[in-house]
C-alpha cells in the first residue's frame, strides 16, 4: 500500500486531524483546491445549522514545505470553531472543581450533564457502539461516528486528486436521486417538505472518474483488486449501504451478448461502450471509472423514532441533536475524495512512490509501451 492516512477528532473536539503517509516528493499543493473541496462538503440543501458555524479550512503542519511535498508524513489540522461551545462537556483534561469558584461549579455540571444521551437512535452506531464499548453514554458514541469526521477525508482526498490532476485523472459526482425523486429540478423542494416534517431522506449518488491509465489495480490477488478497494473506501462513508461499478446489479438482469463491452482497435484499443464501469478483472480499462453508491436517510431526526432509555430500557423518543435532514451533496463530495485516495495509492504502486521526477518518467514510459502493443 502506498498511500495510508489515519484520522482523529470529535465532533464537537477542539479539531479534526489527519496523517497521510506515501505523499511522494516534489508535487505542488494547491490549498485553495484544498480549502474549496471542503467548502463544498458543506454545501447542499438540507444541510443542517453545524454549517452555518464551521467553515472548514486545512492548516498543514508538517510534510510540505514552500507549498512542494516533501515525502515526509503530512499532519492536517481542521479547526471545530463550535469547541467554545464544549470546552466543559468535552474537556480532554479531568475538570478540576475545587479550584473554580462556586457560582460556577453549578453551571458547568450542568453545561455537562446537558450534553450526555441516553435514548439510542435508531440506524445509528449508538446501541452497537455503547454495547460493544461499555458505554453509559452515547456522546462517546456520537462524537467519532459523527460524519463531521468526513472533513478529514475530503482533506485527504483534496491532497490526492490534487496530485492526479498532473496526469490529468478527473474527479466528478452527481446525484441521480433524492428519496422517491428522480427529478434534479425538483431535488431543493423536495427535500425541504420533508425538512419541515422533522423527517430526513438519503438518495443516490454517481462518481465519474476520467483518465485513468489502464491496468491500475491487478487481478493476481484479491486484495489488490481496485474495484474491491473502492468498494472499501466508499462502504466506508457514514450512512452508505450499497455499491455499485458500472451496470452494478442490473449486469445481472442481462445476457453476456447483450452487455459485455466489446473491444475495439483503431491506433489503440477501445470499447464502445461502457457496461463493466472502466473496471475489467479488478483493473482499470481505460475507460471511464463510474461509481454509483446508495445513501440511507440520516438517522439523527426531529421526527423522532421509538427507541430505548439506555438505564431505565424504557421505551423513548430516540434522541435528536442538531442535524441535516439530507447530505446527498455532501456525500457526493465525500466519495470523489475518498475515490482519489484509492486511486492515487493505485497510480503510485503502478509507477512508483519516491519523487514526482521519477513517477513522470515512469508514467510517459508506461503510456509509450502500451501504446506501441
Amino acid at each position: 500500500m502506498a498511500i495510508r492516512f489515519l484520522t482523529s477528532g470529535e465532533s464537537h473536539g477542539q479539531a479534526l486531524n489527519a496523517i497521510i503517509e506515501g505523499i511522494p516528493y516534489g508535487y505542488e499543493l494547491d490549498f485553495d483546491f484544498i480549502n474549496s473541496e471542503l467548502a463544498s462538503r458543506q454545501e447542499g440543501v438540507g444541510r443542517g445549522g453545524r454549517m452555518l458555524i464551521e467553515k472548514d479550512k486545512i492548516k498543514i503542519k508538517s510534510g510540505v514545505r514552500h507549498s512542494i511535498t516533501t515525502a515526509s508524513p503530512i499532519l492536517i489540522e481542521i479547526e471545530n470553531k463550535d469547541w467554545k461551545n464544549w470546552v466543559y462537556p468535552m474537556s480532554v483534561e479531568k475538570i478540576d472543581f475545587s479550584s473554580l469558584d462556586d457560582s460556577l461549579i453549578d453551571e458547568i455540571k450542568e453545561k455537562i450533564n446537558e450534553k450526555k444521551i441516553t435514548r439510542f437512535r435508531p440506524a445509528h452506531a449508538d446501541l452497537s457502539g455503547a454495547l460493544k464499548y461499555g458505554f453509559d453514554d452515547l456522546r462517546y458514541v456520537l462524537e467519532r461516528s459523527s460524519a463531521r469526521e468526513t472533513a478529514t477525508r475530503v482533506a485527504v482526498g483534496a491532497v490526492c486528486q490534487n496530485i492526479l490532476k498532473n496526469y490529468d485523472i478527473d474527479f466528478s459526482f452527481e446525484i441521480l436521486s433524492v428519496g422517491e425523486c428522480e427529478n434534479k429540478d425538483k431535488f431543493s423542494d423536495y427535500i425541504k417538505e420533508f425538512q419541515k416534517e422533522g423527517d430526513s431522506l438519503g438518495g443516490v449518488i454517481r462518481v465519474v472518474i476520467k483518465n485513468v491509465p489502464v491496468g491500475l489495480g491487478s487481478f493476481v490477488h484479491w486484495d489488490k483488486r481496485l474495484d474491491g478497494k473502492l468498494a472499501q473506501a466508499l462502504m466506508s462513508i457514514p450512512a452508505i449501504k450499497s455499491f455499485e461499478v458500472g451496470l452494478g446489479k442490473k449486469y445481472s438482469q442481462l445476457s453476456g451478448h447483450s452487455s459485455h463491452d466489446e473491444i475495439f482497435y483503431d491506433k489503440k484499443y477501445y470499447h464502445k461502450t461502457n457496461n463493466s464501469g472502466g473496471i475489467e478483472g479488478g483493473m482499470s480499462n481505460g475507460e471511464d471509472i463510474v461509481l454509483t453508491v446508495a445513501m440511507k436517510p440520516i438517522p439523527t431526526m426531529k421526527k423522532a423514532l421509538n427507541s430505548v432509555e439506555i438505564k431505565t430500557h424504557k421505551t423513548s423518543l430516540a434522541h435528536f441533536e442538531r442535524a441535516d435532514n439530507c447530505a446527498c451533496y455532501a456525500c457526493g463530495v465525500v466519495a470523489k475524495n475518498m475515490s482519489a485516495i484509492v486511486i492515487l495509492d493505485a497510480f503510485l504502486d503502478k509507477f512508483g512512490s519516491d519523487c514526482k521526477r521519477d513517477i513522470d518518467n515512469s508514467f510517459e514510459n508506461y503510456k509509450k509501451r502500451i501504446n506501441e502493443l
